[in-house]
């Protein structure tokens, strides 16, 4: 397994069969490529995970990644949000992906994270480097965000970073953290649900750029992401 395809694994939502594949997570996080330090922290995060009752498992993913926007990954949701400039982001992300032979599920989202990764896996180095690159705005966001609430998925986040052509500034984007409104109190989730409630009409979000589960289904150029 390649590390671009563990990542996206490790971050994509835990079903049960991925406790049946330790062996082959721990192995892949022992990638002789990595330095000593992150191999050890990519390592730690595996078997944490393995540790973790399933359950507990997935509901730690839902509070992580399923309240609020912030810490979405779906990439497009950190750009566009509702508006409907994501549709035609969607349409050209699949024709992208369709250019090189990967074709998606009906109900696949082309923007999330994991199943980006997993396209990505099949591609050449310098190809990597330079989507990663595209996206590494958003992802250096989540890296913050996840060190800001403690949560362990930040190691992975930075991995990315790591691979990526041209990296932000992590320290400006952890001050900017900081300073962020949280947005996955039961407070916050209550006023966006309140404030979706009454957009109707012409300005209503097209609802066939929202998720329709938790988690998709697993499975060039960059594509033109802009902060």
């Amino acid at each position: 397994m390649s590390l671009l395809k563990l990542i996206g694994v490790l971050l994509d939502y835990p079903d049960d069969a991925l406790w049946q594949h330790g062996d082959e997570l721990l192995a892949a996080a022992a990638d002789p490529a990595l330095p000593a330090a992150r191999r050890k922290a990519l390592a730690g995060f595996v078997q944490g995970l393995l540790d973790t009752d399933p359950l507990t498992a997935q509901d730690a993913w839902l509070q992580t990644f399923d309240r609020g926007r912030s810490m979405s990954l779906l990439l497009f949701e950190h750009i566009h949000g509702e508006s409907r400039d994501r549709g035609q982001a969607m349409v050209d992300l699949i024709e992208a992906y369709r250019k090189q032979g990967f074709e998606l599920a009906a109900k696949e989202l082309p923007d999330y994270l994991p199943l980006l990764l997993e396209f990505l896996a099949q591609r050449p180095p310098a190809e990597v480097r330079d989507w990663l690159g595209h996206i590494s705005h958003i992802v250096g966001m989540l890296a913050a965000r996840a060190g800001e609430r403690g949560s362990p998925s930040q190691v992975l986040f930075e991995l990315l970073l790591e691979l990526a052509d041209g990296k932000p500034d992590l320290t400006v984007l952890r001050q900017r953290a900081s300073e962020e409104a949280r947005d996955d109190t039961a407070e916050a989730m209550d006023r966006l649900w309140e404030e979706e409630a009454v957009r109707f009409g012409a300005e209503a979000p097209d609802d066939s750029c929202r998720p329709n589960t938790h988690r998709p289904s697993p499975s060039t150029a960059a594509p033109q992401v802009q902060p």
